[in-house]
């Protein structure tokens, strides 16, 4: 016989990719760059092909200036017989670019409030936080508590250009 044998009544502590409480945040709109399934909610996501079109999950040679945000739930999904969230390819994705959320963190992480976030970019946890700087793409942001419920917890980002844009007043009328 198979199915489901428990049950829990505790309410999960977060949930990966969603927002972490109702403070000000940005979403933008982007389109998943990515073959198969190698985005997931949660993760971290640098300029696609496309920049401002689509998004990739990290690779080594990613730089600060390509990270787009944060992945989020809330688009329209497949969900597979095996329970698992699908995101397919060319598929629209919400992008967090400031504001706060349930990150997935490194396989080692024990995040404290206020360390500062990265972005792994090889290995099986390519796209996960941390807060190991070695190796790993800068982040303008925090950590802002410890682990949820599973290997996630809430980060706060911030604008990550925040250069001033500079616009001319007198355009030479």
């Amino acid at each position: 016989m198979s199915g489901q044998m428990s049950y829990s009544y505790k309410t999960p502590k977060g949930v990966a990719g969603s927002l972490f409480d109702i403070s000000p945040y940005r979403v933008d709109s982007r389109v998943n760059g990515e073959p198969g399934d190698a985005m997931q909610f949660g993760m971290g996501v640098v300029q696609g092909g496309s920049p401002g079109v689509n998004v990739a999950v990290p690779v080594a040679s990613s730089e600060p200036g390509q990270f787009e945000g944060l992945l989020l739930t809330g688009f329209v999904n497949e969900m597979d017989m095996g329970g698992n969230v699908k995101i397919r390819p060319l598929q629209t994705v919400g992008i967090l670019r400031w504001g706060k959320a349930w990150a997935r963190v490194a396989s080692d992480v024990e995040p404290v409030y206020g360390e500062g976030l990265y972005v792994v970019l090889t290995g099986p946890d390519r796209g996960k936080f941390t807060n190991d700087s070695e190796g790993t793409l800068p982040v303008n942001g925090r950590f802002v508590g410890g682990l949820g419920t599973g290997a996630i917890a809430p980060v706060e980002i911030f604008n990550q250009n925040p250069k001033p844009v500079i616009i001319d007043a007198d355009p030479g009328l």
